[in-house]
């Protein structure tokens, strides 16, 4: 039972400390730089679920016709997810006239919000599986896979920040909603532990909903706020922050894939 404490330790402290970093920064360094950020993380988002995310669910062995369902699946969920949330907000908001902060309608507020923080969820749940198989083979492969996904998980948390305040969430909310995502981490050690051969089995799955979440916010609510019409001035720059995001993005697996 002292590898389960030590799962449940390193899933804690990793959830914990990243999550309160990435608040750090995002709400006192960057808290001016919400629309420069997430255009950064449009090209985050969309490098992890096409390079990371997606390949490592194809390793998984599972037939191809089955990914492409499942990222469909995944898509269509969350779009279905979205529908049902604003007509639920446009309904308890009809006639309200006030504007969210950064400018949206707010019958826009919260957009992306719900699809990104389930993604992630999911995402947090099979890093927290990851980490249970690492300490299963000895201390040593735990302690730096840990080590790993908290590497990874800074620079995307701050994205998600990014989003969840451009979606119109206060600072609490959105932390407080960060933070019961980042804790499935935890039950998916614990989880992991104690059924970890039938969890191999369900982690291709988990990834891909992960990355279908991912895709899904990048193209239908981050990049066509880019699309509307813009000077030249105005545009260079948010496609140089989205490449900047993709970048980031390979640079951080070439790291963790390096340790």
């Amino acid at each position: 039972m002292l590898t389960l404490l030590y799962i449940f330790l390193a899933n804690t402290l990793s959830t914990l400390i990243s999550i309160g970093l990435a608040a750090l920064l995002s709400f006192r360094l960057l808290s001016g730089l919400v629309d420069k950020m997430v255009s950064i993380a449009a090209g985050v988002l969309l490098a992890t679920a096409l390079v990371q995310l997606l390949p490592e669910a194809m390793e998984s062995g599972l037939a191809a016709g089955t990914l492409g369902w499942v990222m469909t699946a995944g898509i269509v969920g969350f779009f279905i997810l979205e529908k049902v949330t604003l007509l639920h907000h446009t309904h308890h908001h009809e006639g309200d006239e006030h504007q969210h902060p950064h400018g949206y309608d707010a019958h826009e507020a919260g957009r992306g919000a719900w699809p990104i923080l389930i993604g992630d969820a999911f995402h947090n749940f099979g890093d927290g599986a990851v980490i249970a198989a690492a300490f299963l083979l000895d201390l040593r492969a735990g302690v730096v896979t840990a080590s790993a996904v908290f590497a990874h998980e800074v620079p995307h948390e701050i994205g998600d920040f990014m989003i969840l305040l451009n979606a119109g969430l206060s600072r609490r909310r959105a932390f407080t909603f960060m933070l019961i995502s980042g804790l499935s981490a935890v039950l998916g050690g614990v989880i992991g532990f104690f059924l970890l051969e039938s969890f191999h089995r369900l982690l291709p799955y988990t990834l891909l909903v992960a990355a279908a979440s991912f895709v899904y916010i990048a193209l239908s609510d981050l990049l066509p706020e880019m699309m509307r019409r813009k000077p030249l001035s105005q545009s260079l720059p948010e496609v140089a922050l989205v490449l900047a995001g993709v970048a980031l993005a390979g640079l951080i697996r070439t790291l963790v894939k390096g340790g």
